[in-house]
């Protein structure tokens, strides 16, 4: 007599479930979607591409069009640059040569401004040297490579301590740019904060033919670290004890 038990119905209805039928059933969302979607899946496919193209310029990389003349010649009005917003993610900060796009609000105006870097915290800036030259830290800086063809390095004197946090910026078309120079008696004294960029000019990408990789001079790799938290008194003194006319 065979003793072993069969399994009846009821027992094979109870055993575990191996997940299968709702991995179908999560794989049959996807068709269900597409099935009440005007377009199908042309529409969903769009859908996913618009909402990667909006991460990627919320938290990546976001194009920005050149509406003046400010950064001529390297950046023309209309040309299309790629801001990398995570340039600083990993750096301490934006360096001297950087050329970035900040939010000008309560400092230039409000929207966004593109300008290079030319003096981050604790760096003392003048202008002019007896050659003309723009000084950092005691170093005249050499711009010929980037200026605007004809320009000065300015028209405008000016002897500045970059305080901490903050950035002097000015545009390389130094002719046709409202930079930190035009606002030294503002608040904040034409210096923008740090947190107010949002990111780094890397690539020209429009147009083509003016396709560019945006590279930081060398001119400023020979500038000597600032002072952090350097008053504006030791910078006057110090500029008076290295011959440097403000």
């Amino acid at each position: 007599m065979d003793t072993e038990a069969q399994p009846t119905e009821r027992d094979r209805s109870s055993r575990p479930d191996t997940g299968v039928v709702e991995e179908r059933s999560r794989f049959a969302l996807v068709p269900r979607i597409t099935e009440r979607l005007p377009g199908g899946w042309i529409t969903l496919t769009l859908f996913t591409c618009l909402l990667f193209l909006l991460l990627l310029s919320t938290f990546v990389v976001q194009p920005f069009q050149i509406p003046s003349g400010s950064m001529e010649r390297g950046l023309r009005i209309g040309d299309r640059v790629l801001v990398n917003k995570l340039a600083y993610g990993f750096e301490a900060g934006p360096r001297r040569g950087d050329v970035v796009v900040f939010d000008g609000t309560g400092y230039f105006g409000d929207g966004d401004y593109i300008k290079r870097v030319v003096g981050v915290g604790g760096d003392h800036v003048v202008c002019c040297d007896k050659d003309g030259r723009i000084d950092v830290n005691g170093r005249p800086v050499d711009e010929t490579a980037f200026l605007y063809p004809g320009d000065s390095p300015s028209t405008v004197r000016f002897d500045v301590v970059v305080p901490d946090g903050r950035l002097f910026v000015l545009g390389d078309h130094r002719a046709d740019s409202s930079d930190s120079r035009d606002h030294l008696g503002s608040p904040g004294g034409g210096m923008i904060p740090v947190g107010y960029v949002i990111g780094r000019a890397d690539w020209i990408v429009w147009p083509s033919a003016h396709w560019t990789h945006l590279r930081r001079p060398v001119a400023y790799a020979r500038v000597p670290g600032g002072e952090p938290g350097r008053s504006a008194s030791a910078a006057k003194r110090s500029s008076t004890a290295d011959g440097v006319h403000g």
